[in-house]
């Protein structure tokens, strides 16, 4: 009785394991019967996104963007399909990257309103300062929208400062240092009609359609810092970051006496 039990429900045990196996059989030939259609995932659609985090209020330009390829059902309205229509523009909120670019959150920094003014975007905390494009960098067609600059000045400080001391007695010395660092061009001025006794050098210049100012936002002390140094006759020089770099550069600022004593110049009757 007991190896008739066993018996069946051996043979139970069979019957289920092929009637499974049968069932899976059966399963898996209805899936590979299914014909496979190309591109079966959708349509897609070119979309020009940031290429990495991009703060509000930066000029875009190509190194800021990258072209993705998006499904058609999950491209945003207003989305923008080419670098022509961004580049140039300024972004009104911070944008993530591999974020697509959307017209409704760019604005034209060249737009021209009724009478003739530029209109330019410009943060609440910032002010808007042109500053002179007579630096080689800027003559020789190197900087542009969008670069990030340091300026750098030479401006000559009387020896003896003290109260008291008598103006006439005292000897300038002029050092160099770097004045502001990491502004960013948000745009170009110029060229200005040249005067009837300009160089020629300039009236070509000016033909060509070099800048005569770089436009840049900055806080208003810094702007009064840098009117009282062009005020005062500073030498100004602008130097470029490479994209991207914003951490503030360790420098000291350099005289004569910083010269002597870093190369060991000598001086005196003693030399």
């Amino acid at each position: 009785m007991l190896r008739m039990r066993g018996f069946f429900w051996f043979a139970a045990g069979i019957v289920l394991a092929l009637l499974a196996g049968f069932v899976a059989y059966t399963s898996l030939t209805q899936v590979a019967q299914i014909p496979v259609e190309s591109g079966s995932a959708g349509p897609t659609v070119t979309v020009v996104a940031a290429a990495r985090d991009i703060p509000a209020r930066t000029l875009l330009t190509q190194e800021l963007l990258v072209e993705v390829a998006l499904p058609a059902e999950a491209v945003p309205q207003g989305y923008v399909d080419s670098y022509d229509r961004v580049i140039g523009k300024l972004t009104m909120v911070p944008m993530y990257a591999g974020e697509p670019l959307l017209d409704q959150r760019l604005v034209d920094p060249n737009i021209e309103s009724a009478d003739g003014r530029r209109a330019l975007f410009l943060n609440e905390n910032e002010v808007l300062m042109a500053i002179p494009a007579q630096d080689l960098l800027s003559r020789v067609g190197v900087l542009k929208p969008g670069d990030q600059i340091d300026l750098l000045y030479s401006l000559s400080f009387p020896e003896s400062r003290g109260i008291g001391a008598a103006v006439e007695a005292q000897d300038d010395q002029q050092a160099t240092f770097a004045l502001l660092q990491n502004v960013k061009i948000v745009g170009m001025a110029g060229s200005v009609q040249p005067v009837d006794d300009a160089a020629p050098e300039d009236v070509a210049a000016q033909a060509a359609g070099r800048p005569d100012a770089l436009l840049v936002t900055l806080a208003p002390q810094d702007a009064l810092t840098l009117k009282y140094v062009n005020d005062s006759g500073g030498i100004l020089d602008y130097v470029l970051r490479a994209p991207g770099v914003e951490r503030p550069f360790e420098s000291d600022p350099v005289d004569i006496d910083y010269l002597i004593n870093r190369y060991g110049i000598p001086t005196g009757a003693g030399r």
